[in-house]
């Protein structure tokens, strides 16, 4: 069961790091940094499109963008940090 746990914890880290590569090249293709139309870019995006889009999307029905200005990324990485934290402080104690 701690296997678990740890594994959890290991994907739950990897999609804040995802959602972070997401926000950064969204910035760097709306800034003309990185052309979209790279293959490598275009590539990188839609994988990450692919994997936050879904948890993504229920928040945003919620949270509206502010100015232009979308902070669901920042909420989504803020309730992972809720279920990691919760997760090593009551759930894996127990387990042991």
């Amino acid at each position: 069961m701690q296997s678990i746990i740890v594994v959890v914890d290991i994907i739950l880290n990897l999609l804040i790091w995802i959602l972070i590569i997401q926000a950064v090249l969204s910035w760097l293709m709306v800034f003309n940094v990185v052309n979209p139309r790279n293959q490598v870019v275009g590539m990188i995006w839609r994988f990450t499109h692919a994997i936050t889009e879904p948890l993504l999307k229920p928040i945003r029905r919620v949270i509206k963008p502010f100015n232009g200005l979308d902070l669901t990324p920042l909420v989504l990485i803020l309730i992972i940090y809720l279920l990691r934290d919760v997760m090593w402080r009551y759930i894996y104690p127990n387990v042991i």
